[in-house]
């Protein structure tokens, strides 16, 4: 099949094709057609198949040839959970409709608002928005959702999970009754269904992996190893194996930090990438790392969350995430778009119970490798995981004592928003109550 059999019209085709696209994924070949025929979804599928381009190319069919936006006004909104991605859909919205009269923008926080309501004042077919800041301006009435036709949720198993159904809920009370709905998601869990039973309207409902799947091109193994040798193996990897373009996956942003520093020593060339710093900063960081001139990159998950990078070939997870799911995210950012990849696991004593936790969910047993010279001890004892966090089935149950937000970590540590944040947690700070004022930034 080939797209101009999915019945785009020629500005999107060729638009495509400038791109280098010839045949459309599998993901994209449903979901084209159900949202051309103006219908609700839910579709499911892992990272790097192709859920942007599946959405945004009809969207813009869609809306091509439609009125106008007045003032202030928005026909179709996309919500993201994070900057990077916000800022990855936007640039696939530009790409796809270069050819089309439509005006777009995207709009997140962490940066100054004053050129964002410039951009919106005009009105917009296409708004990119992460739900904060989103939020922030419409109740400065900076922005009119009122008249909203198409509503996108990109990735929203990571909003659920950031906290941002409060948010979400507040923007859905301000759109129209009538309008299309689309429901996308690299995960496909309960709690996705109980979002989308309340949102979408007899939905098309496409799902084109199993759930929790990993990609079967990625080459997943583990390599056991005492937690205090943990940064001596990944260098001796990266340099041993000549990798490049490695991305590494701590829990904290400190953890980032510290990593990155330690590899910049040792001459691999790393930075870290978290809601710490300043967009500005992740911006060159991702930019330097695409082109190859920086050979590490150090993340949080969520920092990381939207990353899209042509055939990344090493994915590294530092450490384990505290939530198994997050496993299926992290490596499948190597091995997207039908190339292949390579996902290593640095595993300590500490994190066998995380292990047990992602092999149930992926129904897979994971290679284990032993680097000589870097044996673990065979008597080492477990400890708890500082800061560590135990829910949604995320393997932390599996007898590795950890922790549940030690030393007054409200949950979710890991969870990285910077400036997005949910708003409630936002007026909390401001008020200076800190009681329970949204989770802690990974």
């Amino acid at each position: 099949m080939t797209f101009s059999e999915l019945g785009l019209r020629a500005e999107l085709l060729s638009a495509v094709e400038a791109q280098g696209y010839t045949t459309p994924t599998p993901i994209q070949q449903q979901a084209i057609p159900a949202v051309l025929n103006g219908g609700d979804l839910l579709a499911s599928a892992q990272t790097g198949t192709g859920k942007t381009a599946g959405f945004t190319l009809p969207m813009l069919q869609r809306l091509a040839g439609g009125p106008r936006p007045g003032k202030r006004q928005v026909r179709a909104l996309v919500l993201t959970p994070t900057r990077e991605l916000a800022a990855q859909v936007g640039e696939s919205v530009a790409d796809y409709g270069r050819h089309l009269t439509l005006k777009s923008h995207v709009i997140f926080g962490g940066v100054g608002q004053q050129p964002q309501v410039d951009a919106i004042r005009p009105g917009l077919d296409v708004l990119v928005a992460t739900p904060g800041r989103l939020l922030d301006l419409q109740q400065q009435k900076h922005v009119d959702l009122s008249r909203v036709e198409i509503l996108v949720l990109d990735e929203a198993d990571r909003m659920l999970d950031m906290g941002f159904i409060h948010d979400i809920k507040k923007v859905l009370r301000v759109l129209p009754e009538k309008r299309q709905n689309l429901l996308f998601s690299a995960t496909f869990s309960n709690e996705i269904q109980a979002l989308a039973n309340k949102l979408l309207d007899d939905p098309k409902m496409i799902e084109v992996a199993r759930r929790n799947t990993t990609a079967e091109l990625v080459d997943q193994a583990i390599y056991r190893v005492d937690r205090e040798k943990k940064r001596e193996l990944l260098a001796h990897l990266i340099s041993a194996h000549d990798w490049h373009q490695v991305l590494v996956f701590t829990r904290t942003k400190h953890g980032a930090n510290r990593l990155a520093e330690q590899l910049s020593k040792q001459e691999i060339p790393a930075m870290a990438i978290h809601g710490n710093k300043s967009q500005s900063a992740r911006t060159k960081a991702l930019a330097a790392f695409k082109t190859g001139e920086l050979q590490v990159l150090v993340a949080t998950d969520i920092a990381a969350r939207g990353l899209d990078i042509e055939e990344l070939p090493h994915v590294v997870n530092f450490e384990l995430p505290n939530v198994a799911e997050d496993y299926v995210h992290r490596i499948g950012r190597t091995g997207r778009a039908g190339s292949e990849g390579q996902a290593v696991s640095l595993v300590c004593v500490d994190e066998h119970g995380l292990l047990k936790g992602i092999e149930r969910l992926i129904k897979r047993d994971l290679e284990k490798r032993i680097e000589p010279g870097f044996e673990p001890d065979p008597n080492a004892k477990p400890e708890p995981i500082e800061n560590g966090r135990n829910r949604r089935g995320g393997g932390g149950r599996g007898g590795n004592g950890q922790k549940r937000g030690g030393g007054g970590q409200n949950r979710g540590q890991g969870q990285n928003r910077g400036a997005e944040q949910p708003a409630g947690a936002r007026r909390r700070r401001r008020g200076g109550n800190g009681n329970g004022g949204g989770r802690q930034q990974a």
